[in-house]
């Protein structure tokens, strides 16, 4: 690019002004190409690097947003041919391009370059992923996925498949993300626009978790607006809700323990807050709670107003919201450790059981938990890391986040089995017998029961209900944030100065969303969605991501971007990740999710043969987003079916990155785009 002065400007235009030459338009204005008067750009040139594009680097500018821009001679069409009318460009002309290995897509619209919002501090990012990774599952999946695949000597796989499966997966998003400077759609104009639909799949799933995740929270904020009480309620058999086989056994040690004895606590959580008896399973779910309603709205409008104005205001509600839940674990920490047994649940969370490891499904639920815990896929690490600044050490980040997550489950797990420990003691049974609850009902009946019968058990039922909250409310953020910046940079003249409106809009949708798991059968709901709205359909987004960045953008070519944006190219163990073993750890999950569908029972209610059509039409409708989308790109790209089809020239393109045999150069850029 020509050096200006301060004073002067560039104009620049879209490419798809140059596309219109095709239709007889003609391709200079007063000797600049322009889409219309009012859309001409203005580019201020300034000091700051910001990477080119692909396909840019030698002629490539350098500008603040992440944009690139190349001066060069641009053919009317786009194809290059010498019978081309060649629309050159003058000197103070440059042209917007979004090439990469895979194709180009031209800019549907012209773009006001403006500074990209940027984290106002890097604390605020590093909190925000923190917040966003270590959430409601660290404090109950680990500790209970743990102990059941042999303790200690799960602690193996688990460790193996962060290494080559999470962490690489958890590094390349964070570097896509910041490299690109995009949500989870218009990346991949950027990548490889014919996996624009993962974008699309993305924020349909991060809907269906908003749905039912905060549901979870409601509960919670049940629990603590009930835990200001001098005797918390769930600790007697007196109340309106308890049945005949009620059985509180810490107030009366003469009373025993039966099979079917059941404690004040589960009652409270089934019969009062849930309130499942009202329930006769998913064909007849009955009302809406209006307890849990008001608990929900309180939730979204806390949500909505951290988030409305962007990371400048979220960056700054998460040193509260993912600091606060390290205190209280601190604290549950020791006083679970002073507690009678506790030693007998730290025995059982990690005596090894080395012959587990020979089980495939240990090696399963290993992958499973990194990968959910640590959250690629969500398009989360894409929407954060995209306010990063260029320069950004997002592999120091990426270790640092994904450790302090892995860390986080291991001490959660001592704060649970201290306590369950505790439990056995008091109920003179195994610990494995008190540990049969797994997911919320950990959380909500076995822990709440043992906190109800320590001493200043009220202080510690609010720390606990508040810690869980804030867990919560972290991931909420950066889940719908990412839904919002992915909308945002997709459509930026709707929305771009409409944000409030579109947060508002989307929560509103979120809560009427979550309607049905606020019924009185809605716990049945809330399971449904958590073993089928995520689970295959993210992995096989992620799957496809890897897919798409290593074979089809060029591991190469990425690595090539991370040294112009890091400094240095990754080293061969995370190129062998990105480009084999990651995809391969994903493809092994996925076909163990599918070759075995869960066998879904909550409390007494077995889930009928229906409810797994359904939950495959919930998972299905998500992912159907991927395959639409290749169609419709590959229906609109001019050629014939045979040059869309060809399968030499998708080959040669995959293992020869940027080469194109002659004859096959200007079908490619017919069909995708141009690379002016």
């Amino acid at each position: 690019m020509e050096k200006s002065s301060s004073n002067e400007t560039q104009t620049l235009t879209s490419k798809k002004a140059l596309l219109d030459c095709t239709e007889g338009e003609d391709c200079k204005e007063n000797g600049l190409l322009v889409k219309n008067p009012k859309s001409a750009l203005k580019l201020v040139e300034d000091g700051n690097k910001v990477h080119p594009n692909q396909g840019d680097k030698g002629e490539a500018g350098q500008i603040s947003n992440g944009y690139s821009v190349v001066q060069s001679p641009v053919p009317c069409n786009g194809i290059g041919d010498g019978e081309d009318v060649q629309c050159t460009a003058p000197a103070a002309t440059t042209t917007t391009t979004t090439s990469t290995a895979c194709g180009v897509e031209a800019q549907p619209q012209l773009l006001e370059l403006e500074e990209r919002e940027t984290w106002s501090k890097k604390m605020d990012f590093l909190l925000s992923v923190i917040g966003y990774a270590v959430d409601l599952g660290n404090v109950w999946r680990f500790p209970y996925i743990c102990y059941q695949n042999g303790g200690g000597a799960f602690l193996i796989p688990y460790t193996i498949m962060a290494i080559f499966g999470g962490i690489p997966l958890f590094y390349m998003e964070l570097a896509l993300g910041q490299y690109h400077r995009n949500g989870c759609i218009s990346i991949w104009r950027k990548i490889c626009p014919i996996f624009k639909g993962i974008g699309f799949t993305i924020c349909i799933i991060a809907f269906y978790i908003a749905s039912y995740y905060n549901t979870i929270m409601a509960w919670a904020l049940y629990y603590l607006i009930s835990s200001f009480t001098a005797e918390l309620p769930w600790t007697s058999c007196k109340n309106a809700w308890n049945t005949g086989n009620c059985t509180n056994y810490f107030t009366n040690a003469s009373i025993t323990w039966t099979p079917h004895s059941i404690s004040p606590a589960e009652e409270f959580y089934t019969r009062h807050v849930l309130q499942v008896q009202r329930s006769k399973g998913l064909d007849d779910l009955g009302g809406i709670s209006w307890q849990l309603t008001l608990c929900l709205l309180l939730i979204f409008t806390i949500v909505y107003f951290s988030i409305w104005k962007g990371v400048k205001t979220s960056g700054k509600v998460v040193w509260v919201t993912a600091t606060f839940p390290y205190i209280i674990l601190f604290i549950l920490l020791i006083r679970g450790a002073t507690l009678p047994g506790a030693w007998r649940g730290v025995v059982f969370y990690l005596q090894p059981d080395w012959q587990k490891l020979l089980a495939t499904e240990v090696w399963v639920d290993a992958a499973a938990q990194i990968f959910f815990s640590l959250g690629p896929g969500f398009g989360v690490l894409l929407a954060f890391a995209s306010y990063n600044k260029f320069h950004n050490n997002c592999y120091q980040d990426a270790l640092v986040t994904s450790t302090v997550n892995c860390m986080t489950s291991f001490v959660s797990g001592f704060v649970i089995f201290t306590v369950l420990g505790y439990m056995a003691e008091m109920r003179n049974e195994e610990v494995s017998e008190v540990a049969k609850d797994t997911g919320p009902s950990l959380l909500f009946i076995t822990y709440a029961e043992a906190i109800a019968n320590m001493p200043a058990s009220t202080f510690f039922a609010i720390i606990f209900f508040l810690m869980l909250l804030t867990l919560g409310l972290d991931s909420t953020f950066a889940g719908l944030e990412g839904v919002v910046t992915a909308v945002l940079d997709e459509f930026p003249h709707v929305w771009g100065k409409r944000r409030e409106w579109f947060v508002l809009g989307l929560i509103i949708a979120c809560f009427l969303g979550s309607l049905t798991t606020l019924t009185f059968g809605g716990a049945y709901v809330v399971k449904l969605f958590e073993e089928y709205a995520t689970g295959p359909a993210v992995l096989t987004v992620v799957f496809l991501e890897s897919i798409a960045v290593a074979w089809f953008y060029g591991i190469n070519q990425f690595c090539s971007d991370m040294k112009e944006m890091l400094g240095f190219i990754p080293g061969w163990y995370w190129r062998l990740c990105w480009v084999a073993i990651s995809p391969v750890f994903l493809l092994f999950i996925i076909c163990s999710f599918m070759s075995s569908p869960p066998d879904i029972r909550l409390f007494d209610y077995n889930y009928p043969y229906w409810t797994t059509i359904v939950g495959y039409c919930i998972e299905t409708s998500s992912v159907i987003c991927i395959p639409i989308y290749m169609a419709y790109r590959l229906i609109i790209t001019p050629g014939t079916f045979k040059e869309v089809s060809d399968v030499f020239y998708l080959f040669k393109f995959i293992f020869d990155g940027m080469y194109f045999p002659p004859h096959y150069s200007a079908i490619y850029k017919k069909r995708w785009g141009n690379t002016a």
